[in-house]
C-alpha cells in the first residue's frame, strides 16, 4: 500500500503541474506532465490490487491522451477510439459488480435526456465526418457513467458525471462552439478527477475475499 500512495501522489502532483502550465499557456510542460497521469494512476491502481480491466481502461485512456496531444483529425479519431476501447473496460468490470442499484430509472432517464440534447445540438456543427463517430463514442460514454453510478456508487458515478462533462467539452470544442477561457484547463481538470474517481470506486467496492473455513471433528473410538 505504500507504493499505490507513492504513485498516487506523484499522480497528484502531475495533474498540479498539468494545470498550472495550462492556466500559463506553457504547452510543452503541460505535454510532458499530460502523458504521466494515467500511467502514474494505472501503477497506483496496481499496487493496490485493482482488476486487470481497471488498468486496461486507465492504460486506453493514456493512449487517447497521447493521440489527442495531435491536433491530425486521423489522431483524433484514433484517441476516440482508445478512449472507447476503455469505457468498454470499465463497461465489463462495471457489469460485474451486480444488479442496479436504487434510482437506475431515474439515472438512466436524465442521461437519456442528456444525451438525445447534446447529439442533437451539436450534429449541425460537427464536421460531417465526425458526426456519426462523435454519436457513437457519446452513447457509449453515456452507459458507462450510467453504469458507474448504478453499480459502484456515488462516487464512481460523480467520476462517470465528470468524464462526460470533459468530453462535452471537448465536443464543444470541435463543433466550435463558444469556449470558457483556457478551455483545456477545464478538459483537463474535469478528466483527471474522473478518472480519479473511478479507480477510487471501484476500489471501494470490491468485493471482500472470501474466507475458508474447514471444520474438523474429531470421534472417539
Amino acid at each position: 500500500m505504500r507504493a499505490s500512495r507513492a504513485l498516487l501522489a506523484a499522480f497528484a502532483l502531475a495533474v498540479v503541474l498539468d494545470l498550472a502550465c495550462l492556466a500559463v499557456g506553457f504547452r510543452t510542460g503541460h505535454a510532458a506532465a499530460k502523458v504521466l497521469l494515467m500511467p502514474l494512476l494505472a501503477a497506483s491502481a496496481a499496487r493496490a490490487g485493482a482488476p486487470r480491466l481497471l488498468v486496461a481502461a486507465l492504460l486506453c485512456g493514456w493512449g487517447g491522451d497521447l493521440l489527442l496531444l495531435s491536433g491530425a483529425g486521423p489522431a483524433f479519431m484514433a484517441g476516440m477510439a482508445s478512449f472507447a476501447a476503455g469505457h468498454v473496460c470499465y463497461l465489463r468490470l462495471f457489469r460485474r459488480q451486480g444488479p442496479p442499484r436504487a434510482r437506475a430509472r431515474l439515472l438512466a432517464l436524465v442521461y437519456g435526456v442528456a444525451l438525445v440534447t447534446l447529439v442533437t445540438l451539436l450534429w449541425p456543427d460537427l464536421p460531417t465526418g465526425l458526426r456519426v463517430p462523435v454519436a457513437g463514442y457519446s452513447t457509449l460514454l453515456t452507459a458507462m457513467a450510467y453504469t458507474a453510478g448504478t453499480r459502484l456508487g456515488p462516487v464512481a458515478g460523480f467520476g462517470g458525471a465528470l468524464f462526460t462533462l470533459s468530453d462535452s467539452l471537448i465536443a464543444t470544442g470541435v463543433a466550435g462552439w463558444p469556449q470558457l477561457p483556457r478551455p483545456d484547463f477545464w478538459i483537463m481538470l474535469t478528466y483527471a478527477a474522473a478518472q480519479f474517481l473511478l479507480v477510487r470506486g471501484t476500489l471501494d467496492t470490491r468485493p471482500a475475499p472470501a474466507t475458508a473455513y474447514r471444520e474438523v471433528r474429531s470421534t472417539t473410538p
